[in-house]
């Protein structure tokens, strides 16, 4: 789960409902500060919502580009079925490319952080044309680390036992006994994340979990789609084991960005820094496709790019 450090919107952002053609959807979106060089999808994690990208979308904004976070379907405020059907992969993906469709700015960058990248390798899949590139954050194609399996079977078993408030207690008092068990979060975000985890449907939870426990290896997939990829996590990422990421990204060839001194939420603890990752790998990526080149795409594919000690490089 990702904790936003703060709730303030970015300039220029609006918070509002997207229509498309699998319904509505809560959304943040960014305009640009000046002429528009690209317009980017972000899909959260699981647990998470659109209010995880809220430190990214100002820089993201400020260099140019539309950055639009959305709540999934059963996320947080967009509402979801009950059912468990609702959530299964194909489900979640056509959602994706409908938001897209929706923007109305032709093919988008998609971002997905954590389980939100299963969701957006599922949707670059079923729809290659609605989209410029894939970047998959803090998200790997292959199984989480076993500590994660771990907590996501409780989760899951408790959410089928017991009250979700009681669960909703529980995790906290997890959490306090965590990475930081000294650390205490400020009252409003105690208040947003309470309500973000009691607004959420336990359908979704339940089925997001099932699909991050049961993921198959998708670099076989990965490697077929004619996208520019980029794979990209924290040094300290403990969601996905690092090696394995690191050698899916040499094994595809992606654009490979890691963000020293970050855990699993690059996003909100060194926002800046990835954005200049993004949109430089996201500059490269539509110049590829506006080759045409299929065969260049495939070849991934932009270059290699890494950000130490909070300054972004090229490794």
């Amino acid at each position: 789960m990702s904790k936003p450090r703060s709730l303030a919107l970015p300039p220029r952002t609006r918070v509002y409902r997207l229509t498309t053609a699998r319904g509505s959807f809560a959304v943040l979106d960014t305009a640009p500060a000046g002429p528009r060089r690209g317009t980017a999808l972000l899909l959260p994690g699981y647990t998470g919502s659109k209010e995880d990208f809220l430190a990214l979308l100002g820089p993201l904004g400020e260099a140019g580009y539309r950055a639009v976070a959305v709540d999934g379907r059963g996320q947080h405020e967009t509402p979801g079925p009950r059912g468990r059907a609702a959530y299964r992969r194909k489900a979640l993906a056509l959602d994706a490319v409908a938001q897209a469709a929706a923007l109305g700015d032709g093919p988008v960058h998609l971002l997905g952080h954590s389980f939100g990248g299963l969701v957006a390798r599922a949707a670059a899949g079923l729809a290659p044309d609605a989209f410029v590139s894939l970047t998959l954050l803090s998200s790997g194609p292959g199984r989480v680390a076993r500590s994660q399996r771990v907590r996501v079977r409780a989760l899951r078993g408790a959410l089928a036992l017991l009250p979700k408030e009681r669960v909703w207690l529980a995790t906290r008092w997890l959490d306090s006994r965590g990475e930081e068990p000294g650390a205490t979060d400020p009252p409003e975000i105690v208040r947003f994340l309470r309500r973000r985890w009691m607004t959420t449907r336990i359908a979704q939870l339940s089925g997001a979990g099932r699909l991050l426990l049961g993921d198959p290896d998708g670099t076989a997939a990965l490697l077929a789609l004619p996208l520019p990829l980029h794979i990209a996590y924290g040094d300290e990422e403990t969601v996905w084991p690092v090696p394995d990421l690191a050698a899916t990204a040499l094994r595809t060839g992606a654009h490979h960005t890691v963000v020293v001194g970050a855990g699993h939420s690059p996003n909100v603890s060194h926002p800046v820094e990835l954005a200049a990752e993004l949109t430089a790998f996201w500059e490269r990526a539509a110049d590829v496709v506006s080759t045409g080149s299929a065969g260049a795409a495939r070849s991934r594919r932009a270059g290699h790019g890494a950000v130490r000690r909070g300054r972004a490089g090229n490794g």
